[in-house]
Protein backbone atom coordinates (compact mmCIF):
# COMPACT_ATOMS: atom_id res chain seq x y z
CA UNK A 1 0.00 0.00 0.00
CA UNK A 2 1.43 3.36 -1.03
CA UNK A 3 2.66 5.78 1.65
CA UNK A 4 1.11 9.39 1.41
CA UNK A 5 3.45 12.02 2.93
CA UNK A 6 1.76 14.26 5.38
CA UNK A 7 2.44 17.91 4.60
CA UNK A 8 0.39 19.41 7.50
CA UNK A 9 0.21 19.86 11.39
CA UNK A 10 -1.62 17.17 12.94
CA UNK A 11 -3.32 19.94 15.07
CA UNK A 12 -4.54 21.56 12.21
CA UNK A 13 -7.95 23.06 12.46
CA UNK A 14 -9.79 21.46 9.07
CA UNK A 15 -13.41 22.29 7.76
CA UNK A 16 -15.00 19.31 5.80
CA UNK A 17 -17.05 21.44 3.31
CA UNK A 18 -19.91 19.63 2.05
CA UNK A 19 -23.89 19.48 1.67
CA UNK A 20 -24.36 22.80 -0.41
CA UNK A 21 -27.38 23.92 -1.82
CA UNK A 22 -27.09 22.36 -5.20
CA UNK A 23 -29.12 18.88 -6.35
CA UNK A 24 -26.06 16.79 -5.37
CA UNK A 25 -26.19 18.36 -1.67
CA UNK A 26 -27.35 14.51 -0.75
CA UNK A 27 -24.33 12.87 -2.04
CA UNK A 28 -21.61 15.80 -1.38
CA UNK A 29 -22.77 15.07 2.37
CA UNK A 30 -22.45 11.34 2.05
CA UNK A 31 -18.69 12.73 0.25
CA UNK A 32 -18.15 14.82 3.17
CA UNK A 33 -18.49 12.38 5.79
CA UNK A 34 -16.45 9.83 4.50
CA UNK A 35 -13.80 12.19 4.27
CA UNK A 36 -14.20 13.42 7.73
CA UNK A 37 -13.66 10.00 8.89
CA UNK A 38 -10.64 9.43 6.90
CA UNK A 39 -9.08 12.42 8.35
CA UNK A 40 -10.05 11.71 11.91
CA UNK A 41 -8.38 8.25 11.55
CA UNK A 42 -5.58 10.09 9.93
CA UNK A 43 -5.18 11.93 13.28
CA UNK A 44 -6.67 15.40 12.26
CA UNK A 45 -8.76 15.33 15.49
CA UNK A 46 -9.93 18.90 15.15
CA UNK A 47 -11.29 18.27 11.56
CA UNK A 48 -14.57 19.13 11.94
CA UNK A 49 -17.73 18.42 9.13
CA UNK A 50 -18.77 22.39 8.13
CA UNK A 51 -22.74 21.93 6.23
CA UNK A 52 -22.38 24.57 3.60
CA UNK A 53 -25.84 26.94 3.23
CA UNK A 54 -25.80 30.83 2.84
CA UNK A 55 -24.57 31.81 5.98
CA UNK A 56 -21.41 29.57 5.14
CA UNK A 57 -18.86 32.68 4.88
CA UNK A 58 -19.70 33.52 8.64
CA UNK A 59 -19.09 29.91 9.72
CA UNK A 60 -15.96 29.57 8.29
CA UNK A 61 -14.68 33.23 10.08
CA UNK A 62 -16.12 32.61 13.01
CA UNK A 63 -14.66 28.53 12.44
CA UNK A 64 -11.09 30.22 12.40
CA UNK A 65 -10.20 27.40 10.17
CA UNK A 66 -6.27 26.96 9.27
CA UNK A 67 -7.61 24.35 6.13
CA UNK A 68 -10.75 23.54 4.00
CA UNK A 69 -11.32 20.18 2.67
CA UNK A 70 -13.59 20.53 -0.21
CA UNK A 71 -16.40 17.86 -0.23
CA UNK A 72 -18.76 19.74 -2.25
CA UNK A 73 -20.41 18.73 -5.79
CA UNK A 74 -22.48 21.14 -8.33
CA UNK A 75 -23.10 24.45 -7.91
CA UNK A 76 -21.48 26.85 -5.45
CA UNK A 77 -19.54 24.05 -4.21
CA UNK A 78 -17.70 22.91 -7.74
CA UNK A 79 -18.22 25.84 -10.11
CA UNK A 80 -15.54 28.56 -8.73
CA UNK A 81 -18.12 30.20 -5.73
CA UNK A 82 -16.74 28.52 -2.72
CA UNK A 83 -13.23 28.64 -3.86
CA UNK A 84 -13.79 32.86 -4.15
CA UNK A 85 -15.38 32.70 -1.13
CA UNK A 86 -12.32 30.59 0.86
CA UNK A 87 -9.89 33.18 -1.61
CA UNK A 88 -11.36 35.62 0.30
CA UNK A 89 -10.95 34.85 3.58
CA UNK A 90 -7.39 33.59 2.53
CA UNK A 91 -8.25 29.43 3.95
CA UNK A 92 -6.46 27.12 1.69
CA UNK A 93 -8.68 24.57 0.36
CA UNK A 94 -8.04 21.63 -1.83
CA UNK A 95 -8.68 20.66 -5.06
CA UNK A 96 -9.05 23.51 -8.19
CA UNK A 97 -8.84 27.14 -7.97
CA UNK A 98 -11.40 29.60 -8.56
CA UNK A 99 -10.99 29.68 -12.49
CA UNK A 100 -10.95 26.23 -13.69
CA UNK A 101 -13.59 25.36 -11.39
CA UNK A 102 -15.55 27.49 -13.14
CA UNK A 103 -14.51 26.55 -16.55
CA UNK A 104 -14.94 22.82 -15.67
CA UNK A 105 -18.49 22.92 -14.36
CA UNK A 106 -19.70 24.44 -17.70
CA UNK A 107 -19.56 21.68 -20.00
CA UNK A 108 -19.65 23.65 -23.11
CA UNK A 109 -16.94 26.24 -21.86
CA UNK A 110 -14.68 23.17 -20.99
CA UNK A 111 -14.77 22.06 -24.55
CA UNK A 112 -14.04 25.35 -25.44
CA UNK A 113 -10.73 25.70 -23.70
CA UNK A 114 -9.86 21.79 -24.43
CA UNK A 115 -10.64 22.45 -28.28
CA UNK A 116 -7.24 24.48 -28.05
CA UNK A 117 -5.59 21.11 -27.82
CA UNK A 118 -5.46 19.85 -30.99
CA UNK A 119 -4.76 16.15 -29.31
CA UNK A 120 -8.12 16.38 -27.27
CA UNK A 121 -11.24 14.31 -28.99
CA UNK A 122 -14.56 15.46 -28.44
CA UNK A 123 -18.09 14.53 -29.53
CA UNK A 124 -19.91 16.69 -32.32
CA UNK A 125 -22.11 19.22 -29.95
CA UNK A 126 -24.37 22.32 -30.19
CA UNK A 127 -24.61 24.54 -27.45
CA UNK A 128 -28.31 25.86 -27.03
CA UNK A 129 -29.07 29.08 -25.19
CA UNK A 130 -32.15 30.30 -24.08
CA UNK A 131 -34.15 32.14 -26.90
CA UNK A 132 -31.79 29.87 -29.55
CA UNK A 133 -33.68 27.87 -32.52
CA UNK A 134 -33.32 24.37 -30.85
CA UNK A 135 -34.00 22.98 -34.50
CA UNK A 136 -31.73 24.96 -36.33
CA UNK A 137 -28.79 24.64 -34.17
CA UNK A 138 -29.11 21.12 -33.91
CA UNK A 139 -29.61 20.86 -37.54
CA UNK A 140 -26.01 19.02 -38.58
CA UNK A 141 -26.29 16.56 -35.51
CA UNK A 142 -26.64 12.66 -36.34
CA UNK A 143 -29.19 11.03 -33.85
CA UNK A 144 -28.78 9.39 -30.91
CA UNK A 145 -27.87 12.82 -29.08
CA UNK A 146 -27.48 12.83 -25.66
CA UNK A 147 -29.38 16.08 -24.51
CA UNK A 148 -27.53 17.82 -20.86
CA UNK A 149 -27.79 20.79 -19.00
CA UNK A 150 -24.23 22.57 -19.29
CA UNK A 151 -23.67 22.92 -15.57
CA UNK A 152 -24.97 19.97 -13.67
CA UNK A 153 -23.55 17.09 -12.19
CA UNK A 154 -24.30 13.21 -11.21
CA UNK A 155 -26.46 12.84 -14.81
CA UNK A 156 -28.86 15.13 -13.34
CA UNK A 157 -31.50 16.59 -16.62
CA UNK A 158 -29.83 14.37 -18.30
CA UNK A 159 -31.75 12.42 -21.57
CA UNK A 160 -30.78 10.22 -24.33
CA UNK A 161 -33.00 11.55 -27.88
CA UNK A 162 -33.33 8.25 -30.26
CA UNK A 163 -35.07 10.66 -32.71
CA UNK A 164 -35.92 13.94 -33.81
CA UNK A 165 -39.88 14.11 -32.36
CA UNK A 166 -38.30 13.21 -29.20
CA UNK A 167 -35.97 16.75 -28.81
CA UNK A 168 -37.86 19.47 -27.80
CA UNK A 169 -39.14 17.18 -24.23
CA UNK A 170 -35.70 16.54 -23.62
CA UNK A 171 -34.60 19.80 -23.89
CA UNK A 172 -37.38 21.15 -21.83
CA UNK A 173 -36.11 18.74 -18.77
CA UNK A 174 -32.77 20.09 -19.21
CA UNK A 175 -34.17 23.63 -18.69
CA UNK A 176 -35.22 22.54 -15.57
CA UNK A 177 -32.06 22.63 -14.12
CA UNK A 178 -29.77 25.31 -16.51
CA UNK A 179 -31.15 27.77 -18.49
CA UNK A 180 -28.06 26.80 -21.39
CA UNK A 181 -27.92 22.85 -22.86
CA UNK A 182 -25.55 21.21 -24.96
CA UNK A 183 -27.02 18.73 -27.05
CA UNK A 184 -24.20 16.11 -28.04
CA UNK A 185 -23.97 13.34 -31.08
CA UNK A 186 -24.20 9.91 -29.05
CA UNK A 187 -20.84 8.18 -28.81
CA UNK A 188 -21.59 4.15 -29.40
CA UNK A 189 -19.02 3.18 -27.03
CA UNK A 190 -17.70 2.14 -23.66
CA UNK A 191 -17.68 4.60 -20.77
CA UNK A 192 -14.19 5.13 -18.91
CA UNK A 193 -12.85 7.01 -16.46
CA UNK A 194 -9.83 8.12 -14.68
CA UNK A 195 -8.61 10.09 -11.84
CA UNK A 196 -5.69 12.94 -12.02
CA UNK A 197 -4.07 13.51 -9.08
CA UNK A 198 -0.82 15.51 -7.87
CA UNK A 199 2.02 14.84 -5.72
CA UNK A 200 4.59 16.90 -5.53
CA UNK A 201 3.32 19.34 -7.55
CA UNK A 202 3.25 16.66 -10.36
CA UNK A 203 0.27 15.53 -12.14
CA UNK A 204 -0.17 12.09 -12.55
CA UNK A 205 -3.37 9.47 -13.66
CA UNK A 206 -4.84 6.92 -11.58
CA UNK A 207 -5.24 3.48 -13.31
CA UNK A 208 -8.57 3.26 -15.62
CA UNK A 209 -12.42 2.18 -14.30
CA UNK A 210 -14.33 1.22 -17.28
CA UNK A 211 -17.85 1.27 -16.20
CA UNK A 212 -20.82 -0.99 -17.22
CA UNK A 213 -24.30 0.39 -16.02
CA UNK A 214 -27.00 -1.91 -15.93
CA UNK A 215 -29.75 0.41 -16.92
CA UNK A 216 -29.45 1.93 -20.63
CA UNK A 217 -26.50 4.73 -19.62
CA UNK A 218 -24.73 5.71 -16.51
CA UNK A 219 -27.66 7.38 -15.00
CA UNK A 220 -27.34 9.00 -11.34
CA UNK A 221 -29.34 5.54 -10.28
CA UNK A 222 -26.41 3.55 -12.16
CA UNK A 223 -24.03 5.63 -9.69
CA UNK A 224 -25.00 5.83 -6.53
CA UNK A 225 -26.84 2.44 -6.52
CA UNK A 226 -24.73 -0.30 -5.79
CA UNK A 227 -25.22 -3.41 -7.50
CA UNK A 228 -26.51 -1.52 -10.40
CA UNK A 229 -22.98 -1.20 -12.08
CA UNK A 230 -20.01 -3.58 -13.14
CA UNK A 231 -16.65 -1.97 -12.15
CA UNK A 232 -13.20 -3.31 -14.34
CA UNK A 233 -10.69 -1.52 -12.94
CA UNK A 234 -8.27 -0.95 -14.66
CA UNK A 235 -10.55 -1.04 -17.84
CA UNK A 236 -10.07 -3.82 -20.40
CA UNK A 237 -7.62 -1.66 -22.80
CA UNK A 238 -4.37 -3.00 -24.41
CA UNK A 239 -1.41 -1.36 -22.87
CA UNK A 240 -0.58 1.03 -25.38
CA UNK A 241 -4.22 2.63 -25.27
CA UNK A 242 -4.63 2.30 -21.25
CA UNK A 243 -0.84 4.58 -21.64
CA UNK A 244 -2.61 6.66 -24.41
CA UNK A 245 -6.05 7.26 -22.37
CA UNK A 246 -3.88 7.90 -19.30
CA UNK A 247 -1.82 11.02 -21.35
CA UNK A 248 -5.41 12.33 -22.75
CA UNK A 249 -6.18 12.50 -19.18
CA UNK A 250 -3.32 14.42 -17.50
CA UNK A 251 -3.16 16.60 -20.70
CA UNK A 252 -6.77 17.57 -20.44
CA UNK A 253 -6.46 18.31 -16.29
CA UNK A 254 -3.29 20.54 -17.57
CA UNK A 255 -5.21 22.57 -20.27
CA UNK A 256 -7.89 23.93 -18.06
CA UNK A 257 -5.72 24.42 -15.15
CA UNK A 258 -6.81 22.12 -13.07
CA UNK A 259 -5.04 21.59 -9.35
CA UNK A 260 -4.94 18.82 -6.71
CA UNK A 261 -7.73 16.20 -7.82
CA UNK A 262 -9.95 15.92 -10.29
CA UNK A 263 -11.88 12.80 -12.63
CA UNK A 264 -11.91 12.94 -16.12
CA UNK A 265 -14.91 10.72 -18.09
CA UNK A 266 -14.61 9.32 -21.99
CA UNK A 267 -16.17 6.96 -24.24
CA UNK A 268 -14.15 4.84 -26.24
CA UNK A 269 -14.79 3.89 -29.42
CA UNK A 270 -12.41 2.03 -31.97
CA UNK A 271 -10.10 2.37 -29.39
CA UNK A 272 -10.52 6.15 -29.15
CA UNK A 273 -11.27 8.31 -26.30
CA UNK A 274 -13.75 10.95 -26.44
CA UNK A 275 -13.54 13.43 -23.98
CA UNK A 276 -17.21 13.97 -22.09
CA UNK A 277 -16.17 16.41 -19.07
CA UNK A 278 -14.05 17.08 -15.98
CA UNK A 279 -15.09 16.63 -12.72
CA UNK A 280 -13.31 19.28 -10.47
CA UNK A 281 -14.67 17.69 -7.36
CA UNK A 282 -15.07 13.75 -7.49
CA UNK A 283 -16.92 11.85 -5.31
CA UNK A 284 -16.10 10.44 -2.37
CA UNK A 285 -18.83 7.85 -1.79
CA UNK A 286 -17.95 4.51 -0.99
CA UNK A 287 -19.65 3.90 -4.29
CA UNK A 288 -18.04 6.86 -5.72
CA UNK A 289 -15.13 6.24 -8.62
CA UNK A 290 -12.01 7.87 -7.44
CA UNK A 291 -11.28 5.85 -4.58
CA UNK A 292 -12.13 2.84 -6.48
CA UNK A 293 -9.16 3.82 -8.92
CA UNK A 294 -6.98 4.91 -5.99
CA UNK A 295 -7.39 1.39 -4.90
CA UNK A 296 -6.26 0.06 -8.17
CA UNK A 297 -3.06 1.64 -7.35
CA UNK A 298 -2.74 0.75 -3.80
CA UNK A 299 -3.42 3.90 -2.30
CA UNK A 300 -6.15 3.06 0.14
CA UNK A 301 -9.12 5.09 1.05
CA UNK A 302 -7.39 7.42 3.76
CA UNK A 303 -4.64 8.17 1.55
CA UNK A 304 -6.31 9.23 -1.05
CA UNK A 305 -7.80 12.15 1.29
CA UNK A 306 -4.22 12.55 2.79
CA UNK A 307 -2.84 12.89 -0.91
CA UNK A 308 -6.10 15.51 -1.69
CA UNK A 309 -5.66 17.32 1.35
CA UNK A 310 -1.60 18.00 0.37
CA UNK A 311 -2.72 19.89 -2.52
CA UNK A 312 -4.78 23.03 -0.01
CA UNK A 313 -2.93 25.95 -0.87
CA UNK A 314 -1.80 24.92 -4.10
CA UNK A 315 -4.49 25.50 -5.90
CA UNK A 316 -3.69 29.49 -6.90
Amino acid sequence: MQKIENRFDKNSKIAVLCGGMSSEAEVSMRSGKGCFDALQRLGYKNSEIVVVDDNIALKLKEGRYDYAFNALHGKYGEDGCIQGVLEILKIPYTGCGVMSSAICMNKEYTKRILSTNPNIKMAKSAFIRKGDNLYEKTSDLIYPLFVKPVSEGSSFGMTKVDKKEDLETAYINALKYNDDVLIEEFIDGFFVTVGVLERDGKAFATEILEIRPKTEWYDFEAKYTSGLSEFICPASLSESVTNFVKEQAVAAFETAGCKGVSRIDFMMKDDVPYLLEINTSPGMTATSDLPAQAAAMNINYDNLVQLILNSAGLNK
